[in-house]
Parts: structure tokens; C-alpha cells; sequence
């Protein structure tokens, strides 16, 4: 089967380089969506465009993690992919963890294979920044509870898509409240979903979300209203339970 790897990436010069050199030890099918760097990321993909045989999507503004997504999506669809794996940049998804991927997309038994940095409990972690970690156990365990999921983590960007599942789904949440979307989608349309475990790495603990998101409370409130938007819009496809308690206030 073939398969894409598409990273998005925003202002990471000081890793792009050795992430791509390490993918591209187990393939070379590699998708960049550079969003709207203003550091001297897209010099250094420009510099590796040939040797590395890179495709690569450019914004000319900061379009949002979810756009860079949707644009991974479309461009895996376009050029007849099977599978597309999508990955960060920053050193928090190792490479090396892609050959567990393509095994896993082998058995051919799912359609989303979501990475997991809390399935595994035993394994080595870099520890992660409090606030992140519970917003990321809250808004997981509210996912399963009303989508009827198992999940251990919702928001893990380490993930394989079956590309003929991705053309089921209609992705319009451009920023970092994407995953709320998509998973209700997925469930709405029946993706058959496993997760598998890999490391939790926290390099950079300064990051910052922008957009008032930096404020723990804020960015709860904000996921919860696109999930709950997300699942008022597909209520007559979802379990009845999706619907229990949807806040009004986030469905104007």
C-alpha cells in the first residue's frame, strides 16, 4: 500500500532539517505544509526540495494546524495515496516509530491508527506540561463518553489515515481544535479507529498556542464548543449519548 508522510510545520528550522533526514531513512514519500514560516524554515526545505525529493505546500500566511491537515488530506487523495501518516516536527514523534505504522496498516483492519502517549504507562516520558495533560484526559474521556470510544488520547498528531476514509469526511476546523471535529466525523461515519502506542517527548515546554489559547480555560472552552457544534451538526448519525448535555451556548 502506498503511503504519504506529511508533516506540518511552522517556524521549525531548528529541527525540519533532521526530521526529514530521519524519515527518510524508511521512505521517501514526503509531504511538507509549510505554514506561513517566518523563520528560516522555508530556505532550509528549499534547500532540501531536490536531494530529498520533497513535495511541498506553502501558505503564504499562518493558516492553522487543522488547514495544514485537511491540505495533507486532499493532497494524499489527489496523487492516489492509500495511506497518509501524519507527524509534528518538533521531535516530539519519532521517526522511528513509522515502521510500527506500516505494520500496523498491513493487518488492513482500520481506518485511523492514532498514535498514543498514554497507552503505554510503563514506557519512558518527558513530562508533560500540566494544564495540556488535563485538558487532553478531560476532553478524551468526553469524546468516549459520547462517541463510545475507547480512546487514551484525543489529540495525539501522530496518526495513519486510510485516504478513501479521509474523502468520507467534510474537515472545516482549520486551527487546533481539529481533532474535535474529526473524531466526531469519524465515529458519524463509522471509521473503524485503534491507537498503538508511542513516546510521550516534551522538548519545548515555552510553546505557545496563540490566540487567547495560551489560557487553559479558554482553550477548554473553545474545544468543547467545536466538539459540541460538530456533534449537534451529525446528531442523527451518532450514539444517543453524543447528544447528553450539549451546551447551547457553543451551538450559535
Amino acid at each position: 500500500m502506498s503511503t504519504l508522510i506529511a508533516i506540518p510545520v511552522y517556524n521549525e528550522a531548528a529541527h525540519v532539517r533532521s526530521v526529514i533526514e530521519r524519515i527518510r531513512e524508511y521512505t521517501g514519500q514526503i509531504l511538507v505544509i509549510d505554514d506561513g514560516s517566518t523563520d528560516g524554515t522555508p530556505g532550509i526545505l528549499n534547500d532540501l526540495r531536490r536531494p530529498m525529493g520533497l513535495d511541498i505546500i506553502q501558505h503564504g500566511v499562518n493558516a492553522g494546524y487543522g488547514q495544514s491537515l485537511i491540505d495533507a488530506f486532499r493532497r494524499a487523495q489527489r496523487d492516489r495515496y492509500d495511506w497518509v501518516i501524519t507527524m509534528d516536527c518538533d521531535d516530539q514523534h519519532e521517526p522511528e516509530r513509522l515502521p510500527e505504522f506500516f505494520a500496523k496498516i498491513q493487518d488492513d483492519t482500520h481506518d485511523i491508527i492514532s498514535g498514543s502517549r498514554y497507552l503505554d504507562l510503563d514506557a519512558p516520558s518527558d513530562a508533560a506540561p500540566e494544564d495540556r495533560r488535563s485538558i487532553n484526559m478531560q476532553i478524551t474521556t468526553e469524546l468516549n463518553d459520547r462517541l463510545e470510544l475507547t480512546l487514551t488520547d484525543g489529540f495525539c498528531g501522530f496518526k495513519a489515515h486510510r485516504v478513501s476514509a479521509m474523502n468520507k469526511l467534510d474537515l472545516k476546523e482549520t486551527g487546533y481544535a481539529f481533532p474535535m471535529e474529526f473524531w466526531v466525523q469519524a465515529v458519524a461515519n463509522g471509521l473503524r479507529i485503534s491507537e498503538i502506542p508511542v513516546d510521550l517527548i516534551y522538548n519545548d515546554l515555552s510553546r505557545t498556542f496563540g490566540g487567547g489559547l495560551d489560557v487553559p480555560a479558554e482553550r477548554l472552552r473553545h474545544y468543547r464548543c467545536v466538539m459540541h457544534r460538530t456533534l449537534d451538526q451529525y446528531a442523527s448519525m451518532l450514539p444517543d449519548e453524543a447528544y447528553a448535555d450539549i451546551n447551547a451556548d457553543c451551538l450559535g
